[in-house]
């Protein structure tokens, strides 16, 4: 997610990979459907979801809600009419046999929820509001591979990961509401258009400086500059909410969750100007996840390294800003990330379960050094951009043995778990300083200055200067 800035919202980070990535669904049948979920969107007497689900034949009857806390009783309705209050018990809601129709009511915009979770239990005002599908969505308990269900939305105009049908309807696997994603409730549309996908963009709240236009310009450019790192966009299709924030002027988090397709969400302040975009690297950084599998169980420090590491090197090819500028970052991210390691070991840093600087930027330097070793041994023919090719070309869900094995057909000889070695029982970032005098980038009181040295020419190919004699 983030970071190669400090962000008051970086603990969010440590839930990006709480779901893993799905396949493209394959088509469903209502024949099939064991649930239809009515979601109706209120603005009275507060901004709340309504939400019905009927139970049809095969229903299961054990249900929960992901991310408990937003709704403490359901009602339920026999067949005989009898209505039943149902009481969430640490997120579970046990259905009886004869009940037919469950409803509940949750409010969007409830006090008291922990101010740093509202991007999940709800954000927003007037008629644009940001929810993810687990804080609200009531789902089974246990999902089999065959069930299917049914959801509609009135009220407002919804934008969910998924299409709908031409009547409204969206057909959906047990698994999609497991990995429900992030949901946007009213607000103004826009479509970014790509060449090789579309990404499909709710505007929720309203901004000062810039059009809405403008906001979905800043997007297609952070996708343009995700294809100088894979070939073809991730995803034929996302969706993304961009949420204003008051009295904020620039991009300040952003986290992808794994439905299927995959969701981002991403906080803009509303007094953003065309200069936030300019300087902006949250939306990039988000997009850049798209660009590497799932790791699972997840390995934090891999995947927001690898996004780290590219975020630079994208914005630098792109043109965005200065090969200069983009080592700058990347050395001013290692000082940041060793100031938070310590005197520690690579190993201790990334086993911390508080995800920091220090875990994204071991990551990002383990990922520059992956990338070097891989251009060093195959005469810069090939290069860390083709294991996430290597890696997309056999499923979108991967693991950390299975990342090396990529990394090792790529290079063409053992590499992974050598260089792996190198890092982990060592203090971490003792490799940083030969890793960067080799590449030619070298740190005096005056800044970073790029100079000849014996691994300039890579350095070169890898930040967008020299772009001969590299295969894509």
């Amino acid at each position: 997610m983030q970071c190669p800035r400090i962000r008051v919202a970086l603990c969010l980070s440590a839930l990006l990979w709480l779901s893993c990535v799905r396949a493209t669904r394959p088509a469903s049948t209502s024949s099939s459907e064991s649930l239809r979920y009515h979601i109706s969107y209120v603005r009275e007497p507060e901004p709340a979801l309504d939400v019905e689900v009927m139970l049809l034949p095969g229903a299961p009857r054990l249900f929960r809600f992901t991310q408990p806390g937003g709704v403490a009783t359901v009602v339920a309705h026999r067949e005989d009419g009898e209505r039943l209050d149902i009481a969430v018990v640490d997120g579970a809601v046990r259905v009886p046999p004869d009940v037919r129709i469950l409803r509940y009511r949750y409010a969007l915009g409830a006090r008291g929820r922990a101010r740093g979770m509202r991007l999940h239990t709800g954000m927003g005002d007037a008629d644009a509001w940001h929810v993810a599908g687990r804080a609200y969505l009531l789902r089974p308990h246990e999902v089999s591979p065959h069930l299917r269900a049914q959801l509609r939305v009135t009220g407002a105009d919804a934008l969910l990961p998924w299409l709908p049908d031409a009547s409204g309807a969206y057909h959906l696997r047990g698994e999609d509401l497991v990995d429900s994603g992030f949901h946007g409730f009213g607000g103004r549309r826009c479509r970014v258009v790509l060449s090789d996908a579309v990404m499909d963009v709710a505007l929720l709240g309203h901004f000062s400086h810039v059009s809405d236009a403008r906001v979905c310009g800043w997007l297609e450019q952070a996708a343009t500059e995700v294809r100088t790192v894979r070939r073809s966009f991730p995803h034929p299709r996302i969706s993304v909410r961009v949420v204003s924030v008051p009295r904020r002027d620039e991009p300040l988090f952003g986290m992808v969750l794994w439905s299927s397709p995959p969701s981002i969400s991403l906080l803009l302040g509303q007094d953003a100007t065309e200069d936030s975009f300019t300087r902006d690297w949250v939306a990039l950084h988000e997009m850049l996840h798209l660009a590497h599998p799932a790791l699972l169980p997840r390995v934090p420090w891999l995947s927001e390294g690898l996004a780290t590491y590219f975020t630079e090197l994208a914005r630098a090819r792109s043109g965005r800003q200065s090969a200069g500028r983009a080592w700058e970052e990347l050395v001013d991210g290692f000082a940041r990330g060793k100031r938070a390691a310590g005197e520690r070991t690579m190993e201790a840093v990334v086993s911390d379960s508080d995800v920091s600087q220090g875990t994204y930027w071991c990551g990002a330097l383990f990922a520059l050094h992956l990338d070097v070793e891989i251009r060093r041994v195959t005469g810069n023919r090939r290069r860390l951009e083709d294991v996430l090719e290597w890696l997309a070309e056999r499923g979108t869900t991967s693991t950390l043995g299975a990342f090396g094995v990529a990394v090792d057909a790529v290079a063409g000889e053992p590499l992974f778990e050598s260089l792996l070695a190198r890092h982990l029982p060592r203090r971490a970032f003792v490799e940083q300083e030969g890793l960067l005098e080799a590449l030619g980038v070298t740190v005096g009181v005056a800044g970073v200055t790029l100079v000849e040295a014996r691994d300039s020419t890579l350095r070169e190919t890898m930040d967008g200067t020299r772009t001969s004699g590299v295969a894509r």
